[in-house]
């Protein structure tokens, strides 16, 4: 959902093409695979298309080209903050609901695989909110090239 909806972002703000935007799991559980069903339909119903995503797991090496890697929760975030092998790579490890002032002390993004549509919906709201404020941190520095 928040590549889905970063790349979306990134391409109103006409600058889809000066960003890399890409989501990997910490597990390989999904590797290969498209996302969830109630994944696609949350997002279509909201003009997202997620149809050609497919699942991957996060490898370590990637860290040397990344400038910010965003989790949704803090079992993801000490996960791969022990795969960094630096300080500087550890913290580029971020909570996702952090950059939203309204769901920062929550902390996490809900996992709804195992509950319902309304779950799907819920979430991708809180995803929608925290992508908009993250993007907003980093559009100047996209603009200026820093990122």
């Amino acid at each position: 959902m928040a590549e889905t909806v970063m790349r979306s972002l990134a391409a109103r703000s006409g600058l889809g093409d000066r960003v890399t935007i890409t989501s990997a799991g910490t597990g390989d559980w999904h590797v290969g695979e498209p996302a969830d069903a109630r994944t696609l339909v949350a997002l279509e119903n909201r003009g997202y298309d997620a149809s050609r995503h497919r699942g991957r797991q996060f490898d370590p090496s990637w860290f040397d080209d990344l400038d910010l890697v965003v989790v949704f929760d803090h079992s993801q975030e000490r996960t791969l903050k022990s795969w960094a092998s630096t300080d500087q790579d550890r913290s580029k490890v971020q909570l996702l609901l952090s950059f939203d002032a309204e769901h920062s002390q929550a902390n996490d993004v809900p996992d709804p695989y195992y509950s319902d549509a309304a779950l799907f919906d819920q979430v991708l709201s809180m995803i929608e909110k925290s992508c908009a404020a993250l993007f907003r941190q980093i559009t100047p520095g996209i603009r200026q090239g820093a990122l």
